[in-house]
């Protein structure tokens, strides 16, 4: 008996640099799912200007397989993930698209149609989670940015996600700059989930690629933290205040010196002067910190209203 295929085109888009022992094996995985599932798709691959044989091998793993249909996105220079998946999921046309951050292959092949079952159950993004530990670097960014932001989903590592047309529509209508996609996702008021499942260790899941994208991810990071979350603000608050409680308490000092004895000429008068000042300049500082927290929330935070559906009820 003939499989019915899925009607929706989905695309899928993966990032890849210096992937040539990987990228064809996981070509082939992919190709087989979608080819064996949807009767339209698109595979987009976006090459992070790669210095080892990753183009070729993908050329090569396209001329063996029949009916895989590739396209390639070769950067002009190292972009880093967020910069390379923004240009592949601009070119993919699909109703749905997948997002693979990374080809590694730590899964079971199943998982890919059970995300995007998933999704037909009314979840505009869905996200395939990984049990385990995880490098401390990251645990630490996650924790930080769960405890100081408000969102309605929390981050965690993903392996790919799945993302609806309307999901892309509202992430292009919120932002086209910021750097971390997964942040605006949560932020973008649809509904979401995520399938745990455990690595089965057959390639390593915790694999980046280079150094380079090591820095990247280490801005991205910080970027992530003092858009989308209070920690920026709230330690500068603090630091802003106790040096204007140090510098009220040194001007107490200053007065009890100057009351109880006999300080040098001009002592307390110096004194003084430099507590006030010291206190005004970081009351200042305070101040300023609160405004660029305004603009930053009216910017990027804050939207004037968000859903995550429309029900039309009629009798």
């Amino acid at each position: 008996m003939m499989k019915m295929k899925e009607k929706n085109f989905v695309s899928l888009v993966a990032y890849v640099r210096n992937d040539a022992d990987r990228v064809a094996s996981f070509l082939q995985k992919v190709s087989a799912v979608l080819s064996e599932n949807f009767l339209r798709y698109e595979i987009i691959l976006v090459d992070d200007a790669s210095t080892d044989e990753t183009v070729a091998r993908i050329k090569e793993a396209v001329d063996s397989e029949s009916g895989c249909m590739v396209q390639i996105i070769r950067m002009s220079y190292v972009q880093g993930v967020e910069m390379a998946m923004n240009a592949g999921v601009d070119l993919a046309i699909g109703d749905f698209v997948y997002e693979f951050d990374s080809i590694a292959f730590d899964y079971d092949r199943d998982l890919i149609m059970k995300v995007y079952h998933r999704s037909l159950e009314g979840y505009d993004i869905v996200s395939a989670v990984p049990q385990g530990s995880f490098r401390y670097t990251s645990r630490l960014f996650y924790w930080i940015y769960n405890n100081f932001s408000s969102n309605q989903y929390e981050l965690q590592t993903e392996r790919f996600r799945i993302l609806s047309r309307r999901a892309i529509n509202r992430i292009r209508s919120l932002s086209k700059t910021v750097p971390y996609r997964k942040a605006l996702y949560v932020n973008c008021g649809l509904v979401q989930d995520s399938l745990k499942y455990t690595s089965n260790r057959e390639e390593d899941s915790a694999r980046f690629a280079e150094k380079e994208a090591d820095v990247f991810r280490w801005r991205m990071a910080l970027d992530a933290l003092i858009i989308f979350t209070d920690v920026g603000y709230k330690l500068a608050s603090f630091l802003s205040m106790s040096m204007i409680i140090g510098s009220v308490l040194i001007a107490l000092y200053v007065t009890f010196i100057f009351v109880t004895k006999q300080p040098v000429s001009g002592w307390a008068s110096i004194m003084w002067l430099l507590s006030v000042g010291f206190a005004g300049t970081f009351a200042l500082a305070a101040i300023t910190i609160k405004y660029l927290d305004v603009i930053i929330g009216l910017v990027f935070k804050k939207k004037s209203y968000t859903f995550s559906a429309i029900e039309k009820i009629t009798k």
